[in-house]
């Protein structure tokens, strides 16, 4: 299931949104979280997003923070195309490969994993994945993998020695 290509704002500091005529398939179908791609002058860029209903309009909405925007090239006020696409992923986000080879490792860690919230587990991901060394990433899932076996599984403290 996708949307088709549909022009957007940026009229809120955090958040776009969406109207409803465009989402509507996806939230009769049940699905609040998508796979966006958005493109701006020459730039384009994927993310995973949770929509949510806006409580003041009929509208859905979607967080897009200052990295996003900035990644983007965005600026308050300006408009962009965007496409929605039904998400497909196991997690509702992209796991890094250095992930994916440590869980092949431990298996009682990955089993440990996969007992979490679905929210839990895209909290790690994305804390793994905000590292941009490959090394520490490795060293950061080893962290993550032995606190998981020890019943630690705050995803805010579950990096830290």
């Amino acid at each position: 299931m996708k949307t088709n290509i549909f022009d957007v704002g940026l009229l809120h500091q955090y958040h776009i949104f969406i109207p409803e005529n465009i989402f509507k398939p996806f939230a009769e179908a049940k699905l609040n979280r998508v796979r966006v791609k958005a493109s701006f002058h020459s730039k384009t860029i994927e993310f995973y997003a949770a929509v949510k209903r806006d409580m003041e309009t009929t509208d859905f909405k979607i967080m897009f923070g200052k990295r996003l925007q900035k990644e983007l090239g965005v600026f308050q006020n300006d408009y962009f195309e965007m496409q929605l696409f039904e998400d497909n992923s196991k997690y509702g986000v992209d796991v890094p490969e250095e992930l994916e080879v440590v869980f092949k490792s431990d298996v009682e860690a990955f089993e440990v994993f996969e007992t979490l919230t679905a929210g839990k587990k895209r909290s790690i991901i994305y804390a793994i994945s905000r590292y941009k060394n490959i090394q520490t990433r490795i060293d950061k899932a080893l962290i993550m993998c032995q606190n998981l076996k020890r019943g630690h599984l705050n995803p805010y403290t579950i990096l830290k020695n």
